[in-house]
């Protein structure tokens, strides 16, 4: 009895701890979410300021700065709308990068996780600067053409059912079985996975995200609406099943948008 009395009192600092350092990850990435959200809200409400007007280019011919500001906006946007329904896979991958004695894995795991949606960004700006110089979207970047709502509503929904779709859901879906299969020792590893991981959230949500053309980004209750899609299909119970309901849904909304 006293031997097992001994081993709680010493285990008990170390539960201590590796609940402190949860709570720590936990904060920091609902802290740096909040803080992109902050600068949505900003942008979206201040749109007479200078440098929100550069992420707002009325011509086809953009600057140099509108195409950082305009990259900036969709990198934030992403970091905003994608690090929160990727939470648990990162507090798993903490808890046991803690446990081999890396607890700073965590942070190269988040930094390559948002390096693959900081490449979506620049694909997103190249993307919004033809569909503007087509003039298919205005400079808020809502859809000015009913046949690109019904064609990216009808995309989405479509991707519901791929088997790509489902692939890359399962593997949003299963933080243990990704990481069981995925993991990888020493910073370099961790790199990888958070590459991995990420690469496998934006073939689930990539179609999604293109809906941003659809509402707009100054448009703050439809980039909450696509965030909140996302995080049930990532985190709800049977959220693959939501899944499906959500494609039907969206190749409706596609299809009335072409007979509008």
């Amino acid at each position: 009895m006293q031997q097992d009395s001994s081993d709680s009192a010493g285990l008990s600092p170390r539960l201590v701890l590796l609940a402190a350092g949860r709570m720590r990850q936990t904060t920091a990435v609902l802290a740096a979410s909040v803080a992109a959200w902050g600068f949505l809200t900003w942008i979206a409400v201040d749109m007479g300021h200078p440098l929100v007007q550069l992420t707002m280019p009325g011509v086809p011919e953009w600057s140099v700065l509108n195409i950082v500001a305009v990259f900036v906006m969709w990198a934030v946007m992403m970091t905003a709308m994608m690090l929160p329904s990727a939470l648990p896979m990162i507090l798993v991958f903490a808890r046991l990068s803690e446990a081999g004695g890396e607890p700073a894995r965590a942070r190269v795991f988040i930094a390559a996780y948002l390096l693959v949606w900081t490449g979506f960004s620049a694909v997103a700006t190249a993307l919004q600067w033809m569909l503007q110089a087509m003039d298919w979207v205005d400079p808020m970047i809502v859809s000015t053409s009913p046949l690109l709502s019904g064609t990216l509503l009808v995309i989405a929904g479509v991707y519901q059912f791929t088997p790509l779709k489902k692939v890359c859901l399962d593997a949003c879906r299963t933080p243990a079985g990704f990481l069981m299969g995925e993991w990888r020792t020493g910073a370099a590893g961790a790199f990888r996975m958070g590459l991995r991981h990420g690469l496998f959230c934006a073939g689930c949500c990539w179609a999604v995200m293109a809906l941003l053309f659809v509402g707009g980004v100054m448009n703050l209750p439809w980039i909450a609406a696509l965030s909140i899609v996302v995080a049930i299909e990532k985190l709800a119970p049977r959220g693959e099943r939501i899944a499906i309901v959500l494609g039907v849904v969206l190749i409706a909304a596609g299809v009335l948008s072409w007979w509008r």
